[in-house]
């Protein structure tokens, strides 16, 4: 374009989980379709310095970047949305902000100003957002604030994006706040009055939204659109909605029609062709018109949670996209009984182990991992559960019954999974595990190769533990393939078994790096594995 990035603000009133992240992503999936190039950035007003040491009962799953950075589950719905890298510049937190500033002030860098809120912190926010506008170099920097209007969490925030048209141009600048218009079942109605209460909190802080975007149930009719317009101080034109849809890459599809990206690009000055939405289109048809069905059990501890295994379970719906299949994903919980857990595992065509941290429900683990090895359905042991799948192996197949990971029981006398070396010395847990990006050679002749077709590949991790080398050569005697390893410190990453239809764990998350344009190769080997199961079966049952 030939001119300086422009900056679309995306905030959030009345409650949150109302998917601010879901349309300010969608909305740069469009622009990107324009030819126009976008990136997206998270403000997170809480003071952890990241989520990385949060419960997923508190935040949901911690995403992990190229670079290492531990970061909101957004910022996978920003991958697999616009389908391009985040780093650690994608993720400010409030913790990282005032940290910084504290740690200037240590040294003085103020010169004996007294520090506050504003101007230091307000200006560290907006030197963050203005860094990554210059290492980027996005035509469109979308920032994305968390949290919701009124909470006082985010107030240094939002006086800092306040600022920001007066430090860049009001002109380079377009804020849009996503509101929910709930439904009252007892009048038949939509209300209006709070998203009224949310902008008139918005612009008593000094922010008047350019467009908005409701939150909604039920369409939005003309008279609903004129009021909300008149009220909150906005075009009728800019009076979006967010209807509930049945797969999220509906989305950008659903605002397309209304025209949010062409209104964006035409507020902004941006000069940009017709939106090439085809692949998306063609993407919701392929789901809409799938006729085979696949159940895969994802066996952990936090199944009640959704946005614990986001990633995980986007991966795998991907993945059965592209095999034209309908995916029920089974969440088992792993501190059942073993009876329960066979009951369960017995209705899937394929298994799941994703990653975690803690001995909580691990016997748990185990027995699905053995259990599914033993019954030939398909496996898929993803950081711990590659883990428990060694140590089932270990316990089963080469006879060490009390083998264990130290995570587990530090004491116990056969470590299959150890500390890593470069762990035992470690006292802070915030972002000190191994983190990021790293290579893995691949095995010749293993499944592994044919499935990355590739010799080499990069995956991201977030481990402390791993297999321990002294136990490798009697697991691999036994048939245990060490199919992927880390040349460098000949780190264990990934493992399979021949003689069975599919059984592979690896020590990174490819769950990071799949999109649904663009399913992982594992993750399609699996569900294709389990398709395969089920139609097999399915055929076996109807012979009978």
């Amino acid at each position: 374009m030939g001119k300086s990035t422009r900056y679309i603000f995306v905030t959030g009133g009345v409650a949150s989980s109302l998917g601010k992240g879901i349309a300010a992503a969608g909305l740069g999936t469009l622009l990107i379709q324009r030819g126009v190039s976008a990136e997206i950035m998270k403000l997170d007003p809480y003071l952890n310095v990241d989520p990385g040491t949060m419960s997923p009962f508190q935040h949901g799953e911690v995403f992990v970047t190229d670079d290492g950075a531990e970061t909101d589950l957004d910022l996978g719905h920003y991958e697999r949305f616009l389908d391009k890298p985040t780093s650690k510049l994608n993720s400010v937190t409030a913790g990282q902000v005032y940290e910084n500033v504290i740690r200037k002030e240590r040294r003085g860098d103020y010169l004996g100003s007294t520090v506050q809120v504003i101007p230091h912190i307000t200006d560290e926010v907006k030197r963050r957002i203005l860094a990554t506008a210059r290492e980027k170099k996005p035509d469109v920097l979308l920032i994305e604030i968390g949290g919701t209007v009124g909470d006082i969490e985010s107030l240094p925030f939002l006086e800092a994006i306040r600022q920001f048209p007066y430090d860049v141009g009001k002109e380079n600048c377009l804020f849009l706040h996503l509101t929910l218009l709930p439904y009252i079942s007892a009048s038949g109605e939509s209300k209006t009055k709070p998203t009224q209460h949310s902008v008139k909190a918005l612009r008593e802080i000094g922010i008047q939204p350019a467009g908005l975007i409701l939150r909604t149930e039920h369409a939005m009719d003309a008279s609903q659109r004129r009021k909300i317009a008149m009220f909150c101080n906005v075009e009728e034109r800019a009076v979006f909605e967010s209807v509930n849809v049945n797969v999220i890459y509906e989305v950008p599809l659903m605002l397309h029609r209304q025209g949010l990206d062409e209104w964006a690009c035409r507020k902004l000055g941006i000069e940009s062709s017709e939106a090439h939405i085809g692949e998306w289109e063609d993407l919701i048809a392929r789901i809409n018109s799938a006729r085979q069905d696949v159940r895969i059990g994802v066996v952990g501890k936090y199944i009640e949670l959704n946005d614990a295994y986001i990633s995980i379970y986007e991966s795998l719906k991907a993945a059965a996209y592209h095999e034209g299949a309908r995916i029920e994903i089974v969440k088992i919980d792993s501190e059942q009984s073993p009876d329960q857990l066979e009951t369960a595992l017995a209705e899937v065509d394929g298994v799941l182990i994703p990653g975690g941290f803690g001995p909580r429900g691990i016997e748990g683990k185990i027995f699905a991992a053995t259990w599914a090895r033993e019954h030939d359905v398909p496996y898929f042991g993803i950081c711990l559960g590659m883990q428990v799948a060694m140590i089932a192996f270990a316990r089963s197949v080469c006879g060490i019954a009390d083998a264990n990971s130290t995570e587990f029981n530090e004491h116990t006398s056969n470590p299959v999974i150890d500390l890593m070396t470069t762990q035992k010395a470690v006292l802070n847990l915030g972002g000190t595990m191994r983190l990021g990006m790293y290579p893995m050679k691949i095995k010749k002749g293993t499944r592994a190769e044919s499935v990355y077709k590739a010799a080499d590949a990069q995956e991201r991790h977030r481990h402390r533990y791993e297999v321990n080398n002294s136990y490798r050569p009697r697991l691999e005697e036994m048939g245990m393939v060490i199919s992927g390893t880390f040349e460098e410190t000949d780190l264990v990453e990934m493992i399979e078994l021949k003689d069975h239809p599919w059984y592979v764990g690896c020590q990174f998350h490819p769950e990071f790096q799949s999109r649904p344009l663009k399913p992982h190769p594992l993750f399609k080997g699996f569900v294709a594995s389990a398709i395969t199961r089920r139609k097999t079966t399915t055929a076996r049952s109807a012979r009978a």
